[in-house]
């Protein structure tokens, strides 16, 4: 028994699937204020996260590779005004060691999409040796 109506629906299904994996994401958030200083204790907090971060071993192997010690870094931190030191701290966030996992989202879909314009086609694919 067929469904009225049925190839329709797939592709609709299929082109709305296809716009909702490649739409961007999107962050909102509050905006920093530029006329707000950072207090003593947030400059700290700050420099105790990027501390925290430049500790882990890649980051740490890496800088150490380029020639920086502790020491040094910390006296670079130190150096930094409470507006740089905020921004670092805000954008340690958006680092991704793995890359971007949209990327690997939207080539599944694109897998599934194929199975599924396979199975309603009716062809098979044949993989030999």
């Amino acid at each position: 028994m067929r469904i009225p109506f049925m190839k329709h629906v797939a592709w609709y299904l299929v082109v709305a699937m296809f716009i909702i994996g490649i739409a961007p994401r999107v962050d909102a958030g509050i905006a920093p204020s530029e006329l707000i200083s950072l207090s003593n204790v947030d400059r700290e907090a700050a420099i105790e996260r990027i501390q925290r971060v430049i500790e882990t071993k890649m980051i740490r192997e890496r800088l150490e590779k380029l020639g920086f010690t502790q020491e040094e870094i910390r006296a670079r931190l130190t150096q930094l005004s409470d507006q740089q030191l905020h921004q670092l701290a805000l954008k340690l966030d958006d680092i991704k060691v793995g890359g971007d996992l949209g990327v690997v989202i939207a080539l599944l879909m694109i897998a599934v999409l194929v199975v599924i314009l396979l199975q309603l086609t009716g062809r098979r694919v044949i993989v030999t040796k």
